[in-house]
This record gives C-alpha cells, structure tokens and sequence, in this order.
C-alpha cells in the first residue's frame, strides 16, 4: 500500500469479499468545498474501472477567507468524511492510493496542523499540493474530452477555493502522450470564496450576479502569459473544457434531467447561448428553488450561482462557442497518474531482468 495510508490494523468486516480481484488503486481529493474518493482497476486499454465512488460536501473552507484558519467545525466535517474514505481503501485492499489536499489546506495558517492530525487519527496521509500540480492532474483527467479538431483547449476547474484554467496546445500534441500546456493560472477565487464575497441576500439579482462575473474576469484579464494563444480562441479554433460540480449543474439544469446523470453529463457540448440560458435559469429561482432541482440540491444551492459566474468570467475573457462538460477531474487524473507510474515500473523491471519472456523460454 502506498505512503498515502498506514498500513490498516486487524481485518474488518467485509474486507474478505473484496479478495481475488484485480489491483485496486484509489485517489482522494479534499478540496475547500468537497471530499471525493474514488477506488478504481485498470483496463487493458489504458484507463479503468470503477468499483467504488464516494463524495461528501463537508465545506472545509467554510469561513476561511475572513479568519484566515479551518474552523473547527469545518475539520470535524471533513475527518468524518476522511474516515469514511479511509475505511473504503482499507477494506480494498488498494495497491496504490495518493490522497491530495488542494486550496483550504494551502492557504489556512492551520492548514499542516489539520494535515497531520488526519494522518493520526484516520491513517490517511494527505499531501498539499501546489497550484501548478493542479491544474496538470485536471489536464490528465480530462484527455479524453479533448477534441482535437481544434487547435487549442482552455481546462477550467472550478474548486471551492480556487480555480485552474490550463492553456493546452493541440496543434503539437502527439499521440500517446499529454499535449503540451502553454500557460496555466490558478485564480485564487473558487465558488466558496466568491459566494462568501458577494452575499446573495433576499433575492438573486443580475447586479449582484454581474459583479461577480466582473471580479473574476478582472483577475483572469492581468494574466498576459497565455496572450500567444488568443488568436486561436478569437478565430474559434479553441474550445472549452469545463470541470467542476457547478458546471455538472448547470449541464443537468440544460438537460433538464430529472435527476442526475452522469452518463448523461459527462462529454457532453454546450454552446455559449446554452450556458448563459442555464445561467439566467438558476438566476430567475429563489435559494429555495434552486435547492429543490434534483441536479443541483439544497447543499450547491448558494454555490451554483457562484460557479455559473466563474464559467462566464471565463468565457467572456477567453471566448469559445462551444464547452465540454467534464465530470471528472483530479481524481481521475491522479488515478491515471499512479496506473501510469505502476506500468513504467514494471517495465522497468523486465528490462533489468533481460525482457519480457516469450512462449518459446
């Protein structure tokens, strides 16, 4: 088992039903707004398949910007999560598992404090990773919602605390390997924090929803490094690819399904018209409307809003007529990542080794 967890103690019950299957790996992410754990095998096609999902809003960054530490509150939440996550990797027997921390943990002065004490109490060893690393594991997570029929892709991941936008260049990709990224922003702005900002109040009005959308679009408009790029987005050779649970909403409000479904979210396109449609949806319901559409739910409902301000800062700054809704993300790129390392391991030891054996040894 990897670093990410201490080796469990005495079986628990239920652990034996799991035996005999293939090598699980797992990847947690416990984002400012989200605990998410996912245990997958992988196939012989180079991705996976998944065995087990779980994913808990535990609102860790709750209050964060203003006191500037993890309340108390918000780390109960998340350790009861943890645990849970914790228990589901131990009881599969996971190989490999990589458990990350993203923007609460980076920026509350307590951040390492709670860090360690989840690693004493729940065995789970979470690592703080650095914006840059990030946006790179979204990048990973959502190759396969590349369409490179365009010249360039800009990765938007919407967290709690932050958001990743990734420039990547699909003109010099080449097959098999990640295409190149040119620049790459981490936005110190995510749907908790913005929604904390700019409190909602009685009624959601397209002022208050514009200043959001300003705020944020300010900040992506000072960063200058990815101007090389802009022709391709302004000829609308560039498309969008838009992760977050915000935007799995508003694809589900545009869908109008009547409950969510990933298989029916995931990949699919929406065009400018359509998420600003969507967007002006949510704006025209009350908080208690919101809550009670069946793909968004009373714990995104002073979030959605939020998220759906972040989508069109980034579209009115980087315009693209077309946006891949993505529900996947670091997870999936984390998973991807430890699959990949594993094989180039074991191919590395059948090269010190003499080779792979054939029929005829």
């Amino acid at each position: 088992m990897s670093e990410a967890l201490r080796a469990p103690g005495p079986a628990s019950s239920g652990r034996e039903s799991f035996v005999g299957e293939a090598p699980c790996y797992a990847a947690l992410d416990l984002g400012t707004n989200n605990c998410r754990l996912l245990i997958a095998t992988p196939t012989p096609s180079g991705g996976f398949r998944v065995v087990e999902a779980y994913s808990r809003i535990v609102r860790l960054g709750e209050g964060l910007g203003q006191s500037g530490r993890l309340s108390e509150q918000a780390m109960d939440r998340a350790m009861a999560a943890l645990k849970v996550s914790g228990e589901k990797v131990r009881r599969r027997r996971v190989v490999k598992f990589r458990a990350i921390a993203t923007q609460a943990c980076r920026i509350a002065a307590n951040g390492q404090a709670f860090v360690n004490r989840v690693a004493n109490e729940t065995g789970v060893k979470l690592q703080i990773i650095p914006p840059q690393e990030e946006a790179k594991l979204s990048v990973t997570g959502c190759l396969n919602l590349l369409d490179y029929k365009y010249e360039a892709a800009l990765v938007v991941d919407v967290g709690g605390g932050s958001t990743e936008l990734s420039w990547v260049d699909l003109k010099a990709a080449v097959p098999g390997r990640t295409p190149p990224v040119r620049a790459w922003l981490s936005v110190p702005i995510g749907v908790v924090t913005l929604a904390e900002r700019f409190p909602e109040g009685e009624v959601a009005t397209e002022g208050w929803f514009r200043q959001m959308v300003d705020h944020v679009k300010a900040e992506i408009l000072a960063f200058k490094r990815a101007d090389p790029m802009r022709d391709l987005f302004e000829a609308d050779r560039a498309h969008l690819v838009g992760t977050s649970g915000a935007i799995t909403s508003l694809a589900g409000m545009h869908l109008r399904l009547p409950r969510y479904d990933r298989n029916r979210v995931d990949g699919i396109w929406m065009s400018r018209d359509q998420c600003d449609a969507a967007a002006g949806g949510l704006l025209a319901l009350s908080a208690a409307e919101r809550a009670a559409q069946p793909c968004i739910g009373p714990d995104r409902a002073d979030l959605v809003l939020a998220g759906a301000a972040i989508l069109q800062a980034v579209q009115e700054a980087w315009p693209c007529s077309r946006v891949r809704v993505a529900d996947r993300g670091l997870r999936e790129g984390i998973l991807l990542s430890l699959m990949s390392d594993q094989n180039g391991t074991r191919r590395r030891r059948r090269r010190r080794r003499g080779g792979p054996r054939t029929s005829g040894e």
